[in-house]
């Protein structure tokens, strides 16, 4: 059975929280809110962010918006005259592109009021090796004042992509990435972070201690909102033993009650999706915590609104499991109270420190 076994990372145990009162249903009609999309791809492009709106359409009533901090080389020495468009099609570094943060600024700028209200821009082009990195936070929020909701989509582990990053390699003991986090909790951003829960082709019976080391970096800090990118899996990250286990006993502990989770990519959609059993255990983790998860595509620039809600159409049978109001939390609810939180503290933060 998908799921099954014994592992310890998030073995605090916890009285359960009392449920979350009941925010007021929605009047506007649209069914969800994306915690997790890509205007542009490893090289940069993608699609105009009016183009994205269109295909909002009437079902995507807010969207986080962010680029990819990464640029893949064009090593011609590697690949000649075929320019690669993604990390896997060369053995070219990968290096960190932060004019990406500008470049997503104009293009929320570009916007009317009313369309600007329904995306939450996101800061990512930032190095989270590098003791400077909040440095760079904070010069692109006093920079475009008005602009940015939170941090990320940002990786410290992430299977291929980590090893091909030029220069010093990211890690959840680097002291950088506590000052990035305590930044976000002075500022209010909300962060957006991606780190795999296990190594890929871990040995036998291995623990997976990237998430030990990330339960440390977390209860580090109890100030600061953080949203776990699609619960650590990915495509060669299978779920490890007791994979809902930690996520549950996670949810339960309260020194990491400022921890959420997001379910976005199809990657992560196959493996809940994969049988009755993975859907059914699914489903009673997230009616257990259902103020803790959000829903997200991860989708990069797609062509088509068809293509842009794959991901919502894979989580039917999932959605079809859930109770209404935790079926309303997850793919709105608690996005807007997340993401409205965010929006009202960094906005009384840049009050006071952008002159």
């Amino acid at each position: 059975m998908l799921f099954a076994g014994a592992s310890e990372p998030f073995a605090t145990a916890a009285e359960p929280k009392p449920a979350p009162p009941k925010p007021a249903a929605a009047q506007d009609g649209y069914v969800l809110n994306d915690s997790h999309f890509h205007l542009t791809n490893y090289i940069q492009e993608g699609i105009d962010v009016h183009r994205f709106l269109e295909l909002m359409g009437d079902k995507v009533g807010r969207s986080a918006l962010f680029g990819i901090p990464l640029q893949q080389t064009w090593s011609f020495a590697n690949t000649g005259d075929f320019a690669p468009t993604y990390y896997l099609q060369t053995d070219a570094p990968l290096y960190y592109y932060s004019f990406t943060d500008a470049f997503i600024a104009m293009q929320y700028r570009s916007l009317s009021k009313a369309e600007q209200a329904r995306l939450d821009p996101m800061i990512t082009g930032f190095n989270p090796a590098d003791m400077y990195a909040a440095d760079h936070i904070r010069r692109v929020l006093t920079t475009f004042p008005g602009v940015f909701t939170g941090i990320g989509e940002f990786t410290i582990h992430k299977e291929f992509v980590s090893a091909k990053v030029a220069g010093e390699t990211a890690s959840l003991t680097n002291p950088a990435l506590d000052r990035i986090l305590d930044f976000a909790a002075e500022s209010g951003l909300v962060v957006l972070l991606h780190n795999d829960i296990d190594m890929p082709f871990p040995k036998p019976g291995q623990d997976p201690y990237p998430a030990a080391q990330l339960r440390e970096v977390l209860m580090r800090h109890p100030r600061t909102t953080v949203i776990w990118a699609h619960v650590g899996l990915g495509r060669i990250i299978h779920p490890v033993r007791d994979q809902l286990g930690i996520i549950d006993r996670a949810a339960s502990i309260p020194g990491l009650d400022h921890v959420f989770f997001d379910i976005s990519w199809d990657e992560v959609a196959k493996y809940i999706v994969a049988s009755p059993e993975s859907i059914a255990a699914t489903a009673e983790l997230i009616e257990r915590h259902p103020d803790r998860f959000l829903f997200g595509t991860d989708e990069v620039a797609p062509a088509n609104q068809k293509a842009y809600l794959k991901v919502y159409d894979m989580y039917a049978p999932l959605l079809a499991r859930l109770k209404p109001e935790t079926r309303r939390l997850l793919l709105r609810g608690n996005y807007e109270r997340l993401f409205d939180a965010a929006r009202t503290k960094v906005r009384a933060w840049e009050k006071e420190h952008v002159k």
